[in-house]
């Protein structure tokens, strides 16, 4: 388990319980959505407001602690930063998964970046399809 104070410190944020109690729901589970989130931190703090996770969902995308991962027709799902990886994005359950850059992703971004006189300084790769579980289901 990460060292939420630190890593919400390290990002100009205080640690506060309901941002700790947050990140430590996100990393639980890897990739939730704000309605989950509020669902989890609810067992540990039922006076918190929906509002309040939202607000400090949001705070914590804007400040480089938490990447959002956009779900096409669904509402998008947050994980902690890590290091960069790639995202297989399931458009009929909206499950997430992670995968691991490859060379030759890295070096078609590279040469790209270059050509362009482009910057890179962090990457996010979603890949949207249906995963193996939704299509064995309209298979049957």
């Amino acid at each position: 388990m990460r060292d939420y104070a630190t890593l919400l410190k390290a990002n100009d944020l205080k640690a506060t319980f309901q941002r700790m109690n947050i990140l430590e729901s996100i990393e639980n589970y890897g990739h939730m959505s704000i309605d989950a989130i509020y669902e989890e931190v609810l067992k540990t703090h039922p006076s918190l407001s929906l509002a309040t996770v939202y607000k400090n969902i949001i705070l914590m995308v804007e400040k480089g602690v938490l990447v959002e991962v956009p779900i096409t027709g669904k509402k998008p799902k947050y994980e902690l930063v890590k290091d960069d990886h790639i995202h297989l994005v399931c458009t009929e359950c909206g499950d997430v998964e992670d995968k691991p850059r490859m060379q030759e992703t890295d070096t078609l971004l590279h040469t790209l970046t270059n050509n362009e006189h482009f910057k890179l300084e962090k990457q996010q790769i979603n890949l949207y399809g249906v995963c193996e579980k939704c299509q064995m289901e309209v298979a049957s």
